[in-house]
């Protein structure tokens, strides 16, 4: 139980005006507590002042001045006393419940009633109120370009920092349109790029087979469509996007890549399986698909390769779409999907193709990226980057030494959540301590790695979807390319004496990563002090890989005429090549469940050894899920309180005065 203006005084010193004289004279308490559906949420009592009744809205404005979200009540009560104890506290158990139909906020304005409709289809949720946080309700950093995109082409001018710093409607609703429209080069983009940080880390790997590193989606199409449309709608695409056009050359200098001006490029092909049985059909599905897989040409700018297979009158066809890494990832692949459909539906329409605006150009962001890296600003990052590698940290177990790391060798173990678990990962978990879901899987892997290890700290390198909100005027929600960034995390949870103590302490070191951690790879091979380079080069390479891939539910909506099937469409990458990390944990929400992937080298581990780890991974987020629904959990970090520039141990001591 919290004296809740005391608190906002305490914090908030510098800020007084007349409506907060009038709400000082209320009487409150908040209290976090359960819903019927578990939910934990704050809410405020409010005894009136001399019978002067404050307004919710006046309340909720005064303090969205003064705390983050995620601290202002979702319900206010009021009442004529609070009820007390002999002693003099509070009774918490007489605390009426507030009416929960009175809780939920319905949008008002325009602009509100467009982003509620653009977040319940993105979140995949019946309704959304505008006091309903982004995060709470399942968001993260890959949906939010997502909401970008399409509020934009709603007409709403957004950002992805704009929404992770109101993370509500109606807050959002306060900012939307404030920024100038940012729109790209509507012509076709040609010439050279810059190679990004990814794609140098990906080029100096020099693997024997550098045209053989794809991501491939193969999709089911229904019954009626006209295969006649296929090739015209890929030529558009192609020409829309740049990315589809990039052709690498390899000189004495290293490697150059350029945007061909050239359209028209052969990349589909209709291939009739109609005659054969359905179980040679799915042999002859997966034929094709390895060939085409191995037949990627880095110089001739077939970076594509798509195939249509008509599987007979009475079935489905399937549509396999190839695509080399350097020129796509996965938010690329949700733009590439939607216009796929979009285009489809209008050619078979007899209507003129009419795709979204195009958004910042993939040569104009490498190009700032080659600036960025030579500014102060980045520069800065210099010793926060080698001061995480600095510190010692022990290799992973092996269980044969010296082994082969080659992708023939790859093997996967894969856990999953339940459904329930699952929607309680999303959806309830980060409201104890203000969490995103990173920090759980993360907190979760450090655990179950401690384990196995004996080390209560652990390096890995992470992968961020890298469309960071860096530069003003660069919109990049509508952009294919590859964009990600890779950086080192050291996460220690030595002295954590709880779960709870652990998120919060993993929490607060994925909050001290400068600019969610971009600055690292263009550092690395961006900038032009070659003492900076190297010294980054030669820092402690993490053995393990983690990468948050995201939801894909939303991609695959009950509108879409796509659905992704289960055959085999062979490797993407070549079986020579080689991986750089003993394990590689891959992390995706399909089909309403939560499912990792960890991968392996059969010469390196027993599968017996990974599959206790994954185990045990699921084992610590189950704990994890189920203590954040508990009333017990509940605590707040530094990070909550940015400009309050507290330590953790200060923090609790203060906010342990109000918890009487």
């Amino acid at each position: 139980m919290i004296d809740f203006y005391q608190r906002v005084d305490t914090l908030c010193l510098k800020k007084r005006h007349l409506l907060a004289l009038r709400l000082k004279q209320q009487l409150a308490t908040v209290l976090a507590r359960k819903d019927v559906q578990t939910h934990q949420r704050l809410v405020a009592y409010i005894v009136p002042h001399q019978g002067e009744l404050p307004r919710t809205t006046d309340l909720r404005y005064f303090l969205e001045d003064k705390l983050p979200d995620y601290m202002i009540p979702s319900a206010f009560v009021n009442l004529k006393a609070l009820p007390k104890l002999p002693n003099g506290k509070v009774d918490i158990q007489a605390l009426p419940k507030p009416e929960l139909s009175k809780t939920f906020a319905a949008p008002q304005t325009r602009v509100e009633k467009v982003l509620a409709e653009i977040w319940a289809q993105v979140l995949v949720v019946e309704q959304v109120g505008i006091h309903d946080n982004f995060f709470e309700l399942g968001g993260d950093s890959i949906l939010s370009i997502q909401i970008v995109a399409k509020a934009n082409q709603a007409g709403l001018q957004l950002t992805p920092k704009q929404l992770f710093e109101h993370q509500t409607i109606a807050e959002l609703a306060m900012v939307t349109g404030t920024t100038q429209s940012i729109q790209g080069e509507q012509r076709l983009v040609t010439g050279e790029v810059a190679l990004t940080p990814i794609q140098q880390w990906f080029l100096l790997q020099n693997q024997p087979d550098s045209h053989h590193w794809n991501q491939s989606c193969l999709l089911e199409i229904p019954q009626g469509h006209n295969p006649k449309l296929w090739e015209q709608l890929l030529q558009r695409l192609i020409e829309h996007h740049d990315a589809l056009r990039l052709r690498f050359h390899f000189h004495e200098s290293g490697w150059v890549q350029v945007v061909s001006n050239v359209k028209e490029m052969r990349v589909f092909q209709h291939i009739d399986l109609s005659t054969l049985p359905e179980i040679e059909q799915n042999t002859a599905i997966e034929t094709v698909a390895t060939e085409l897989q191995g037949s990627l040409n880095l110089s001739q700018g077939t970076l594509i390769r798509v195939a249509l297979f008509n599987l007979g009158s009475q079935k489905s066809s399937r549509l396999l779409i190839i695509i080399h890494h350097l020129a796509v990832d996965g938010v690329s692949w949700r733009i590439l999907l939607e216009d796929l459909q979009t285009v489809y539906l209008q050619l078979s329409q007899g209507k003129s193709i009419n795709l979204p605006d195009k958004t910042t150009s993939f040569q104009e962001w490498a190009l700032r990226l080659k600036d960025y890296a030579q500014s102060t600003e980045l520069i800065k990052e210099q010793e926060y980057w080698l001061g995480q590698l600095r510190k010692l940290v022990s290799p992973l177990p092996v269980d044969y030494a010296g082994g082969d790391k080659t992708v023939a060798k790859a093997s996967t173990v894969s856990v999953s959540l339940s459904r329930e678990d699952t929607q309680a990962l999303l959806q309830k978990v980060h409201q104890a301590y203000h969490t995103q879901i990173n920090d759980v899987l993360l907190t979760s892997l450090v655990q179950a790695c401690a384990e196995w290890t004996g080390e209560h700290s652990l390096l890995l390198d992470m992968e961020g979807h890298g469309r960071n909100d860096i530069f003003p005027n660069i919109n990049l929600s509508r952009t294919v390319g590859w964009f990600a960034c890779l950086f080192p995390v050291l996460l220690d949870i030595e002295g954590a004496s709880s779960l709870g103590n652990a998120l919060m302490t993993v929490k607060e070191q994925l909050r001290s990563i400068p600019n969610h951690g971009i600055g690292y790879g263009i550092l690395r091979y961006l900038s032009s002090e070659d003492k900076i380079r190297s010294q980054l080069q030669a820092s402690p390479q993490a053995e393990i890989f983690f990468n948050y891939l995201g939801q894909t539910d939303q991609v695959f909506s009950q509108s879409s005429m796509f659905t992704p099937t289960r055959e085999c469409v062979g490797p993407n990458r070549s079986l020579r090549g080689s991986r750089v990390y003993l394990l590689e944990v891959a992390v995706v929400v399909a089909s309403g469940q939560l499912h990792v992937n960890w991968t392996y080298s059969e010469a390196i581990h027993q599968r017996t050894t990974v599959e206790k780890l994954a185990n045990s991974f699921i084992k610590a987020l189950r704990s994890l899920i189920t203590h954040c629904q508990s009333r017990q959990a509940l605590g707040f970090t530094p990070s909550d309180f940015p400009q309050a520039k507290l330590e953790q141990q200060d923090l609790d001591k203060f906010l342990a005065k109000f918890n009487q």
